[in-house]
This record gives C-alpha cells, sequence and structure tokens, in this order.
C-alpha cells in the first residue's frame, strides 16, 4: 500500500496481480489447473463443489521491521464425488444383514425328470 503524497490518495496492489505473480507464475497456473478439475468433476456429477484459496502471510524474522514478509498460497479443493451405488440388505434375527428377507418362506427346488422322448404333435 502506498500514499499519493501530493493527492493523499492510498493505492493497494491488485491481489489478483500479486497472486498471478507469485512464483514467477507457477502459483496461478497450479490454482487454474485445480480450478478446471473442480468445474470438470462438477459437471460430471451434478453436484456443487468448492475451492479455497488461503494467502497465508507470517511476520518477520525474529521481529526486525525492515525484514521480508514470508507470504505463501494454499488451496483446498472439494470436488463432488459420484454416489456410491446401494444394495439392498435385510437384518437376520442377530442384526447381521443378510441379502435374502428371513421372514420369507424358503421354497425348496427340485430338478425336473428330462425326457428324452417328444410327442408328436
Amino acid at each position: 500500500m502506498t500514499v499519493q503524497p501530493d493527492t493523499g490518495e492510498i493505492q493497494q496492489a491488485p491481489v489478483a496481480a500479486f497472486i498471478a505473480s507469485h512464483l514467477n507464475g507457477r502459483t496461478e497456473e497450479e490454482l487454474s489447473t485445480e480450478f478446471h478439475t473442480l468445474l470438470d468433476a462438477v459437471r460430471a456429477h451434478g453436484k456443487k463443489g468448492s475451492m479455497t484459496i488461503t494467502l497465508v502471510v507470517e511476520p518477520p524474522a525474529n521481529g526486525v521491521d525492515s525484514a521480508p514478509l514470508p507470504i505463501g498460497i494454499e488451496s483446498a479443493v472439494k470436488a463432488p464425488k459420484p454416489t456410491p451405488v446401494k444394495s439392498l440388505y435385510f437384518l437376520d434375527d442377530d442384526g447381521m444383514p443378510v441379502r435374502e428377507d428371513p421372514r420369507q418362506m424358503q421354497i425348496e427346488f427340485r430338478s425336473a425328470p428330462t425326457n428324452d422322448t417328444f410327442k408328436d404333435a
């Protein structure tokens, strides 16, 4: 932030320009890649997602006023995921999940006898 001596107007550095130039543009490229990954996931799954960009500013080393400020940029992406496939289960008398309804009567199946002779129509 600088103050113009003749007008007293305060000028601030645009944060977007700072992010674009951080680490010679490498940070902006990484953020753009993460952003487009998020966009693809939202489009693919039809659910919302989010991206958080955090600027971390640390105090100067040893409290020296003229020392440089370490500034880092962190990001966190919460991309939507596909809805997991579900399957239906019943609970048996012991509370265990089973695929077949324990209250349903069991029907015994047996093989039908085979017949090699055919009836003429």
